[in-house]
């Protein structure tokens, strides 16, 4: 967490809220994450496969955007799978992130 020299906001004395992921599955890590990204949230589904040295996830979203998911040059993406590689190494175990098209 940053520390703030002066109180946030100022004059209220007040700390900004820590946002962590502790507990989370990393599914619904990446979930939330891809949700905040689109403009059909309510169409992100994510699938996941179980197999015997890693975890698939199979995202799904609606076809336009499909582009805000991958980002330009694959960047969204890639810090999606970062993101998840980090968060993986709490659950030891090893998740592959998997872009499809509706």
């Amino acid at each position: 967490m940053v520390r703030c020299p002066k109180p946030w906001p100022p004059g209220s004395g007040e700390r900004p809220h820590r946002v962590t992921a502790e507990g989370l599955p990393v599914k619904q890590l990446i979930q939330a994450i891809v949700q905040a990204l689109v403009d059909k949230p309510e169409q992100v589904q994510i699938k996941e496969v179980v197999g015997e040295h890693a975890h698939v996830l199979e995202l799904s979203v609606a076809k336009e955007d499909l582009g805000k998911v991958i980002g330009k040059g694959g960047a969204h993406a890639s810090a999606i799978r970062t993101i998840m590689a980090a968060a993986s190494g709490k659950e030891k175990k090893r998740y592959i992130l998997e872009i499809i098209e509706h």
